[in-house]
């Protein structure tokens, strides 16, 4: 269990549709039964459904969270297609937001979505990342990490980090309330950082599944997250590596 985390109480017992669909993971050791019931608890603030947060989203989805707020903005366009999993042909020109809730429920319709049809902004974030248990970020830009970041600190929520670009990628857990945080690694937008960069759906949707089992393992509380760690991978050479993230005491955020 991580750090700061509040332990939350299991919610009601499962029906028993709910008990034959996640029957081969309350098999996991140290999840069971009642990390399920836990699970079926918790909400969770998705920041983008694009290649990353739309594998997180289904696979939240298909672990039985029972709540999912989820921020996108814009319409399907052509180019969301190699990696964007829950966006589909037959809605191109179409609110990206209506078909992630269409495809999640078709998985799941005991979900309940809270569809945002825009991207965080602080505003955004200073009203939903208190709804939530915890929060994962997946959107392209710095600003959007930055505002759930900031507000997951404000209100001491734990906050899974998936990033990538071209055959690379970077996944963190920060704690419920920073030490470190996101600024502890980022302090500031990168000045070369772009909007469009190269990305295969093979590879956002690899660290998009771990992101998902690091939600899962916090909301549950059974396993070792990736707390105070930064796992880095290479897909083009199949190599991966860690390196320790110890909190900024200069960090203008966690460091206060």
């Amino acid at each position: 269990m991580m750090e700061n985390e509040i332990p939350k109480s299991p919610a009601a017992p499962l029906t028993e549709v709910e008990r034959a669909t996640y029957q081969w993971q309350i098999w996991t050791d140290g999840f069971g039964e009642e990390g399920q019931r836990r699970l079926k608890n918790s909400t969770v603030l998705i920041s983008r459904c694009g290649g990353l947060g739309s594998v997180v989203a289904y696979e939240l989805a298909a672990a039985g969270v029972g709540r999912l707020i989820i921020a996108h903005a814009g319409n399907v366009k052509h180019s969301d297609l190699n990696r964007q999993l829950l966006m589909t042909y037959d809605w191109l020109g179409k609110p990206r937001i209506e078909t992630i809730e269409r495809r999640l429920k078709e998985l799941n319709p005991r979900l309940e979505i809270v569809p945002l049809a825009a991207n965080l902004d602080d505003e955004l974030a200073e009203k939903w990342v208190p709804e939530a248990d915890l929060c994962v970020g997946a959107a392209p830009m710095f600003q959007e990490r930055f505002a759930m970041n900031d507000a997951c600190v404000r209100h001491v929520k734990p906050h899974v980090n998936c990033a990538m670009y071209d055959t690379s990628a970077t996944i963190t857990t920060f704690p419920a309330g920073g030490k470190p945080c996101l600024r502890c690694l980022t302090p500031e937008v990168p000045e070369h950082w772009k909007r469009e960069f190269p990305v295969f759906g093979a590879t956002s949707g690899t660290v998009a599944c771990m992101g998902a089992l690091e939600a899962i393992k916090v909301l549950a509380g059974f396993g070792e997250t990736l707390e105070k760690r930064v796992l880095h991978f290479d897909l083009r050479q199949m190599a991966f590596h860690e390196v320790t993230l110890n909190p900024r005491e200069d960090c203008k955020i966690c460091g206060k």
